[in-house]
């Protein structure tokens, strides 16, 4: 008989957005009718078209591809040298960063990387994560066998879950120095909550994780949605950040690339880690390892489009793409408070943060918007404990839908399943 692997059997009810997408096919099913004026601001999915300077290289290398002088076969598992160069170069070195081309790893996306890292380090690793947050860092944890059971209410064993409320701003300090904690995820700015660590508090971080000798995660899948220049938008911008944290990057909202799949790691040099007999192993060696044991890369039309979102051409349209994601971001923040609604984030991020009325919980919150107003929205207890009494909105959709949504939640009578 084959055995399956049964730390996917401790996950909790399931992934958050498989359950939002089972009760809205149940309320579409029990009412077709509605299925025409449902408006989706639950998954961050993109709605505008690929910048042109990409879809327009994509095009290019597909043809070369047809041509024997342009047929490319099987390329560099880490990614070709001339997209990681223009990482490199237009991300980090013109920031005054200092990345080595070698140092990026092409990848499909920052989500797999984060699972992905698990495969270079040792089973049992505790570790730390803010609460609410992005889920997949404690999903891919529980199926790699890191962590104990569910716990009652929420949560895991052997996770170390650091509160992110409203007191605090939403971003959590690290943990205490003897807490055991080897690995943290931090995700600036934060999905679901749309905050982002300062430079002060990412230097505590950083500072934490040399003292302890700890790996961070650091997810920077929304930096190019920061719109106040004293915000840093990389962990390397932290002096000591080299020697102690993975930073993830993708293209998928600011390129439009959700449907395409582009991002990449900086795995740098200095980043080490131990052997149980206290032997020191360079990380950036085991990911190289990794991703030519695991991958024969991304695809070359793929590749050729991230780059060109590199060019002068391709900088404006992204820019362009931000701007109008951020300038739905505003819209709904604004008619969340014009209800009433407290709300976070939509500044520095493409996602708004709201707090449920009185009375209502997370899950309350989603059925109501869903069955009064054909709105998707993300409960925020699908993020965490801490996420309970809040609701997310996603700035990715279309601008005639947004302002729908925004006449949507005005008329919103939020008592009716208090």
């Amino acid at each position: 008989m084959v055995f399956v692997n049964e730390n996917y059997l401790k996950l909790q009810a399931g992934y958050l957005f498989p359950e939002i997408d089972r009760r809205v096919s149940r309320y579409l099913n029990e009412n077709p009718s509605a299925r025409e004026q449902l408006i989706d601001c639950g998954v961050g999915d993109v709605t505008e078209p690929l910048p042109s300077a990409a879809s327009e290289a994509m095009a290019r290398a597909s043809q070369e591809l047809a041509s024997q002088t342009g047929f490319k076969g099987y390329g560099p598992p880490t990614g070709y040298p001339f997209l990681r160069k223009a990482i490199a170069d237009t991300d980090y070195r013109a920031r005054g960063i200092a990345i080595d081309d070698d140092e990026i790893f092409i990848s499909d996306g920052s989500k797999g990387d984060a699972g992905s890292i698990l495969e270079i380090l040792a089973i049992g690793n505790p570790i730390a994560v803010a609460d609410p947050v992005y889920p997949v860092y404690v999903d891919t944890n529980v199926m790699a066998g890191a962590t104990g059971d569910a716990i009652d209410g929420g949560g895991y064993q052997g996770v170390t879950y650091l509160a992110a409320t409203r007191e605090n701003g939403f971003i959590p300090e690290p943990p205490p120095l003897n807490s055991g904690v080897r690995v943290a995820y931090i995700c600036s700015p934060n999905n679901p909550t749309g905050s982002v660590l300062s430079h002060e508090q990412l230097k505590q971080w950083v500072d934490w994780a040399r003292n302890c000798d700890a790996l961070i995660v650091f997810d920077a899948a929304y930096e190019a949605f920061i719109r106040d220049d004293d915000l840093p938008r990389s962990i390397y911008e932290i002096e000591g950040a080299r020697t102690c944290a993975i930073e993830c990057r993708s293209f998928s909202k600011n390129g439009g690339f959700t449907g395409v799949r582009c991002g990449y790691t900086v795995c740098p040099h200095e980043l080490k880690g131990h052997t149980q007999q206290g032997d020191v192993v360079p990380l950036h060696q085991l990911w190289t390892r990794r991703w030519q044991t695991r991958s024969n890369g991304v695809s070359w039309p793929v590749q050729c489009a991230a780059a060109a979102l590199y060019s002068d051409e391709g900088k404006q349209q992204v820019q362009a793409l931000v701007d109008f994601y951020m300038a739905n971001a505003n819209i709904l923040r604004t008619a969340c408070e014009s209800r009433g609604l407290e709300a976070f984030g939509g500044q520095n991020a493409p996602y708004v943060w709201v707090a449920c009325p009185e009375g209502l919980g997370s899950w309350q919150a989603f059925d109501l918007t869903l069955q009064q107003s054909q709105l998707v929205v993300t409960p925020g207890a699908g993020f965490g404990q801490n996420g309970e009494g809040f609701f997310r909105i996603s700035a990715f959709n279309s601008r005639a839908a947004v302002e729908q949504v925004a006449e949507r939640l005005d008329a919103l009578e939020w008592t009716a399943c208090t």
